[in-house]
């Protein structure tokens, strides 16, 4: 029997303190109330005070209200029964189906050890040129998407989810507006992707401490259909949301704050979830693409600047399109040459002449004179905006690199691409 406490000493925000020995960090609790029964998880240990942030939030709790520990840390059920379902962060039904619980697992466990990983060597293709031509997303890669509010980010992340040649899809949510949770759900449906997805969905009405739930449980979810054999894409939307939710914590918890009031552990925080990215040498792989909203457009806020250092490059959505400038992945090299021959030559050529494009629009606000050459970039570039950059376009890597070539070919003579002559013979277009 788990020994049953009946004092709360203290009750602040969503935190609750009881005295207590013998308890775990992390572990888990039952408070019993009028209303019913939450579960709360324990996150200080101050000699026999614990403290325990309750997941549905402290509304209805008094002083004298039951407290039984589990003496275990924060559980779920896996398996394929999940496919298809929604869930809040602790696991519980947002779909009208059945709460499930068989094949319990654990979750905040620790990142794999490096022993058990491989090198990356595997691209994941989505369809979206920018991603596919210029900034290969890899297998076990994790990436931020770096955003501010108002831009198509949860839109770029649903036609991933589409598109994406990969066997499972997580997505989870955090503080996201109804409509998105509705616009992610209806869209998967329509594209027939809901059958391989598991939502864990945290809205803004939600109580903040369910939203730190929600990467350790999709991530927790995505390591045992890896381990299976599995490659599973997770999708995170916002992490930035998930850090205000640690900076209510730490504050309920007077801890003392770090830059902009985020406690003092955000770079281990986030890295704790990041690293959960693996591909695991003879069974499946954890992909991970999270998007990260900066307030007032700022790299230097402390979510995106943290991540920045964690991750393996990162895409800036801007103006409604991946940037080319800025965008990274680190890992691009490892995969992309093992494509198609020309892989690489149509992504450095076709960024170099859109470095160029880019300053020669500069030369046209000034009121320069406009040569021959800059109204060929000028052509070319808007070509390249509409082709390539759009978020609408949907290529396969293979039409998005012909593509490439005839946008080329259009624009511009051979051998002021300086493209090397055996390419050129290969893979220029024939009139």
């Amino acid at each position: 029997m788990h020994k049953l406490y009946t004092h709360i000493i203290q009750i602040a925000g969503d935190v609750i303190t009881v005295e207590a020995e013998d308890i775990g960090y992390t572990d888990i609790a039952e408070v019993t109330t009028k209303q019913g029964i939450s579960l709360a998880q324990v996150i200080r240990l101050d000699g026999k005070k614990v403290s325990l942030q309750v997941f549905a939030g402290s509304r209805g709790i008094s002083t004298g209200d039951k407290v039984r520990f589990l003496g275990h840390p924060m559980q779920i059920s896996s398996g394929d029964d999940l496919l298809g379902r929604i869930f809040n962060g602790s696991g519980q039904p947002l779909d009208k189906g059945p709460a499930l619980s068989q094949n319990l697992i654990g979750i905040g466990g620790p990142p794999v050890n490096p022993i058990k990983r491989i090198i990356p060597n595997k691209m994941v293709h989505t369809g979206i040129p920018m991603i596919d031509v210029f900034n290969s997303l890899v297998e076990s890669q994790k990436l931020p998407i770096f955003s501010i509010a108002g831009e198509p980010y949860n839109e770029l992340l649903a036609r991933i989810a589409i598109q994406a040649k990969i066997d499972i899809i997580i997505l989870g949510g955090m503080g996201l507006k109804y409509d998105d949770y509705l616009f992610f759900r209806d869209t998967l449906e329509e594209h027939g992707s809901l059958a391989r997805s598991i939502f864990f969905i945290h809205t803004a009405a939600d109580p903040i401490v369910e939203c730190l739930l929600v990467p350790d449980t999709s991530l927790a979810v995505a390591e045992d259909f890896a381990l299976k054999g599995k490659r599973v894409l997770v999708l995170l939307t916002d992490m930035t949301n998930f850090c205000d939710g640690l900076k209510e914590i730490s504050i309920t918890m007077e801890q003392v704050p770090s830059n902009r009031g985020y406690p003092g552990d955000i770079y281990t925080q986030l890295a704790a979830r990041y690293e959960k990215a693996v591909d695991f040498d003879g069974a499946g792989s954890i992909t991970i693409l999270a998007v990260s909203t900066m307030p007032g457009d700022d790299v230097t806020h402390p979510v995106p600047d943290n991540t920045g250092y964690i991750t393996e490059g990162q895409f800036y959505l801007k103006n409604k399109v991946i940037e080319p400038f800025g965008s990274l992945s680190r890992l691009k090299q490892l995969v992309n040459g093992k494509t198609r021959a020309d892989h690489r030559t149509i992504m450095d050529t076709m960024i170099q002449l859109f470095a160029s494009y880019r300053e020669t629009l500069e030369k046209q606000t000034m009121g320069f004179v406009m040569s021959a050459w800059d109204r060929k970039l000028l052509h070319y570039g808007r070509r390249f905006e509409k082709e390539m950059m759009s978020l609408e376009v949907n290529l396969s890597l293979e039409k998005a690199l012909d593509l490439g070539w005839e946008i080329l070919a259009e624009c511009f003579n051979p051998e002021e691409t300086a493209i090397k002559k055996s390419m050129v013979e290969e893979y220029w277009p024939k009139k």
